[in-house]
């Protein structure tokens, strides 16, 4: 087979290994989605994914599935097997020791105890390691560990309903809803995966909200994390009831009685050293939800907490639902107020910009770069389905 030939069959078969991968979506944490496909001549014989932690790796469901001796086979996973002991023993290990011919790789995993150490160890050993195919959407899949690992700091999805003015809602503060019922089932499955959810005090206060996932059966809540410097939530909030676990970040200006209080009703209060402007400093939270192990939050407002967030290069995706209506009035808030950039020059420019129909709803996905950056790659449509 010579090179090109090679290199398309390559690619199939890694794009197999990562719609395999993708079927422990929100299943698979602290571990990242790892799908695994061996192959003999030209063909795929036996396949495997990781379901959960502390359940079998990819590559061994694979290798111990199959149905036909596995020596002398190429294995394609989207990312480099373990090196190390942990729940279970070193897929390193089980690959030699089955005398797999060939192994594919994604992309290096690039956790500390890992990191490059499975493809040198199974090259000391003679096993023939292609590294780097589909590279991008292999780091794509698992976003959010690579993030987490790399900076101890968790994923930033910003979610935002706005209409086709920009305004995220009225000026009376009223936001419900500007999104479709489809748009908000959306936004339940991606709560129904993510770690936790942050929101500002000012989205408590006018709307409420429980932050739980409600419209997919049997999801865990994740965490709800309320930025709030001075402890304005009222002790009322549904933020509060216990059908989640609830996290209000303060500083050391809020009142010491209204901590005690929130404490004796099992909330936990974490207080911060305000920032220059008085407030939670965003970025030492974010570590210290890292810190937690916290690899994905969905940050869902209100116009603050989205400035902040932007202005500081804190997000990592867009995920917007724009809707055909028209709320204008200049007090209106937007997705991004107060001081904007000086020019389009300076401005943050979003990357692999996407669209498809909610309903209808447009749902915008984009990655950010930093301010002054100019956006790159292809806007592309990805259909029309809701």
């Amino acid at each position: 087979m010579n090179k090109e030939a090679l290199a398309e069959k390559d690619e199939a078969f890694m794009d197999l290994a990562c719609r395999l991968a993708a079927r422990g979506r929100g299943n698979t944490k602290p571990n990242p989605m790892v799908g695994a496909v061996l192959v003999r001549r030209g063909n795929a014989f036996s396949t495997g994914y990781h379901r959960r932690p502390g359940a079998p790796h990819a590559e061994v469901v694979a290798m111990e599935g199959a149905k036909q001796d596995v020596a002398g086979a190429t294995l394609y996973v989207n990312l480099e097997p373990c090196a190390h002991h942990g729940r279970t023993p070193p897929c390193v290990d089980l690959i030699l020791a089955k005398k797999i011919r060939r192994v594919v790789i994604g992309t290096k995993d690039t956790n500390p105890l890992v990191n490059g150490r499975s493809i040198a160890a199974l090259r000391r050993k003679g096993v023939e390691v292609t590294y780097g195919v589909l590279e991008e959407k292999c780091r794509r899949l698992n976003e959010t560990f690579f993030k987490h690992v790399e900076t101890n700091k968790p994923f930033v999805t910003l979610k935002a309903a706005l209409t086709l003015d920009g305004k995220i809602a009225s000026a009376t503060g009223e936001s419900q809803w500007i999104s479709c019922p489809a748009s908000r089932r959306k936004v339940h499955k991606l709560r129904s995966i993510v770690d936790a959810i942050l929101v500002g005090v000012e989205t408590v206060l006018h709307d409420d909200p429980q932050l739980t996932v409600r419209e997919i059966r049997g999801a865990a809540n994740p965490c709800r994390v309320v930025m709030d410097s001075r402890l304005r939530v009222p002790m009322t909030a549904r933020v509060l009831e216990g059908s989640a676990e609830t996290l209000l970040a303060t500083t050391d200006r809020a009142p010491k009685r209204k901590i005690r209080q929130l404490e004796s009703k099992g909330i936990r209060v974490e207080v911060f050293r305000p920032d220059r402007s008085g407030k939670v400093p965003l970025g030492r939270l974010l570590s210290r939800l890292g810190k937690r192990g916290m690899q994905h939050v969905l940050l869902e407002g209100g116009s603050g907490i989205y400035t902040t967030a932007l202005k500081a290069g804190e997000v990592d995706k867009l995920l917007l639902f724009v809707a055909p209506l028209l709320l204008g009035g200049k007090e209106a808030p937007s997705l991004f107020d107060g001081i904007g950039f000086s020019s389009p020059k300076k401005a943050l420019a979003v990357r692999d910009l996407r669209w498809r129909r909610s309903d209808r709803d447009l749902m915008l996905e984009a990655y950010c770069s930093g301010p002054g950056t100019p956006a790159s790659g292809q806007t592309r449509s990805t259909g029309n389905r809701t």
